[in-house]
């Protein structure tokens, strides 16, 4: 061997599977590719839960290009399994599925509201738009004009408003 190979012999650390299972890791190890060495608490929940022998068969079965995915999804289920032995994922996800049935009736009730308050608001304007607004004092319009709308001289405030006194 030239000192290359030897150098990647001694620097090549075993998959988490064959380090957990004490058996040796070679370059042909089918679980060395999804379960590092540092991600030993992955393979511990697998092999828990399904086993090394029933995992690897598991993983056999998948073709080569969908089994990151596959070894992904059995990692998901054996933590749930873990957690909830009766249920697993499906547990979460129908509890996932009833909070998202609640905020769909959270949504149409809040759209109802909204649209209700949209025509009360409108028939509001209208009611305001055909009342003719007459001013008790002096018999004229209450419209504000733009030169109306700018605000007061707080100093000037008292005088300027003598007229609005009965």
């Amino acid at each position: 061997m030239d000192l290359e190979s030897l150098a990647r012999a001694r620097t090549h650390h075993p998959c988490a599977a064959c380090r957990m299972l004490r058996r040796r890791c070679d370059s042909s190890c089918i679980l060395a590719p999804y379960f590092p060495c540092h991600e030993i608490d992955k393979f511990a929940k697998l092999h828990k839960v399904f086993g090394a022998s029933n995992a690897i068969k598991m993983i056999q079965m998948v073709e080569k290009r969908n089994r990151e995915d596959a070894v992904k999804a059995l990692v998901y289920e054996a933590t749930w399994r873990i957690k909830d032995p009766v249920y697993g994922s499906t547990g979460v996800v129908c509890q996932l599925q009833k909070m998202v049935q609640e905020l769909e009736m959270q949504l149409e009730s809040t759209k109802a509201r909204v649209l209700e308050l949209q025509q009360q608001k409108d028939q509001f304007w209208n009611f305001l738009s055909n009342l003719d607004l007459i001013s008790p004092i002096n018999g004229g319009n209450f419209a504000l004009d733009y030169h109306d709308s700018i605000s007061y001289d707080p100093a000037k405030f008292p005088a300027e408003c003598d007229d609005w006194i009965i």
